[in-house]
């Protein structure tokens, strides 16, 4: 994928939601929630700061992370679902 994100955004995957509840029920797709984790697949080079220092990011490609519900934009590219978003929307990476 040639894209990368400006300053301190970074390009997202979802994960797959869970196909069924632990009573092991069957969850229709119109009932799915969408997933608040994914993947980072890409970062920008970082935010700068007043004085025009880049400041490091603190996540990285491969990441797995949490994210607000309503975070990012929604994006198609290469016919894959991804999302953009602010660094400041993650909430935190999965060890």
């Amino acid at each position: 994928m040639a894209f990368t994100p400006l300053h301190d955004r970074v390009l997202v995957r979802r994960t797959e939601s869970e196909e069924k509840t632990k009573g092991g029920l069957i969850i229709p797709d119109s009932a799915k929630e969408k997933p608040q984790e994914g993947e980072v697949v890409a970062v920008g080079a970082g935010a700068r700061d007043d004085s025009g220092k880049r400041l490091d990011m603190d996540v990285k490609a491969g990441d797995k992370i949490l994210f607000g519900k309503w975070s990012g934009t929604e994006i198609t590219l290469d016919g894959e679902e991804l999302l953009i978003m602010k660094e400041s929307d993650i909430m935190g990476v999965i060890a």
